[in-house]
């Protein structure tokens, strides 16, 4: 049986939401953090959301070649990414966990 909703009612979950974009609240990944020394390094050292900070830092990556040839989806640390590893190599589903240890 069908439940009947007036016309002008907004769904359960469109109301009271605020988004970026309507003027509301920043969500936790568009909250501008700042990077680390050493992650500034890599991204600059101004604040930039979570979202920001992973698209930079997959730009390195790319430009300086450090995906592994034989499996993508590990990243071969050069000096700068060994400050924020930790290690030689990551894999792209390790990365995030040690970015935000370089957030604040």
């Amino acid at each position: 049986m069908a439940t009947k909703t007036s016309a002008g009612a907004k769904p359960a979950a469109a109301k009271g939401k605020k988004t970026a974009a309507s003027g509301g609240k920043a969500n936790a990944l568009q909250q501008p953090l700042q990077p680390s020394a050493e992650l500034a390094a890599i991204v600059g050292s101004n604040p930039l959301p979570r979202g920001e900070v992973v698209s930079k830092v997959w730009t390195y990556i790319k430009d300086k070649n450090l995906q592994n040839p034989e499996d993508k989806r590990e990243i071969l640390a050069d000096d700068n990414l060994r400050k924020v590893f930790g290690k030689d190599k990551v894999t792209m589903f390790e990365m995030n966990k040690h970015l935000a240890a370089h957030l604040k």
